[in-house]
């Protein structure tokens, strides 16, 4: 591992504070800015009992379906439009942030939630991959940019006692091996934490994960 300053939360969850400079972070947010204004940007995601997620969702490489809990190339769930590439300089990032807690992954996917400062998500285990990746403890990696956000983690049932961990902007987190399917979620977020240099409200937060060996 680096120098850097590593919290292990769980076996295999790792949170990194300050992992991107505030000049990486201004980089990050805009880049969500533009792909976010693209055909197949960011929406709001309407799960299988007709509810509405309290976040706006783009997904790079793969589409996931709130409804079907099933990965695609194209929205079937909201507008058919084809999903965004995942770009090679994010993927690498992702395989940067898993290397420094000593895990290795190769991103396919990218899921970018952008959380108002009514913004949530509730208690869930990201389960949706290829059961090959799942049963190999693959990572999920995640970078945060913008507001700070009370993020839980519990065990891998649902009423396990939950930790709050607090993730600022440039905060990178990752969990894989006997973490991978751990809940989690976002209770809240504080509105008016961000940088001021960001020029920005709300939060950006990029989960990758690899959908196929």
């Amino acid at each position: 591992m680096s120098s850097l300053n590593i919290i292990a939360r769980y076996p295999g969850a790792y949170h990194i504070p300050g992992y991107l400079s505030l000049d990486e972070q201004k980089s990050l947010a805009q880049r969500c800015r533009d792909l976010g204004s693209h055909a197949a940007g960011f929406y709001t995601p309407t799960v299988r009992y007709g509810g509405k997620m309290h976040l706006e969702m783009m997904c790079l490489g793969w589409h996931w379906n709130a409804k079907s809990y099933k990965y695609a190339k194209t929205r079937l769930d909201h507008d058919g439009l084809t999903v965004q590439e995942l770009p090679p300089d994010l993927r690498e990032l992702s395989s940067r942030i898993a290397a420094e807690v000593g895990m290795k992954i190769c991103s396919d996917l990218c899921i970018v939630n952008h959380y108002s400062a009514s913004g949530r998500l509730g208690l869930h285990q990201d389960k949706d991959e290829s059961p090959e990746t799942l049963q190999a403890g693959l990572p999920v990696v995640s970078i945060s940019v913008g507001d700070t956000a009370r993020f839980l983690m519990g065990g891998t049932h649902r009423k396990d006692p939950l930790k709050t961990i607090v993730l600022e902007s440039g905060d990178a987190f990752a969990f894989g091996g006997p973490s991978r399917l751990r809940f989690h979620g976002v209770a809240e977020i504080l509105p008016g934490t961000a940088p001021e240099a960001l020029g920005m409200s709300g939060r950006y937060n990029l989960t990758f994960r690899q959908y196929m060996m």
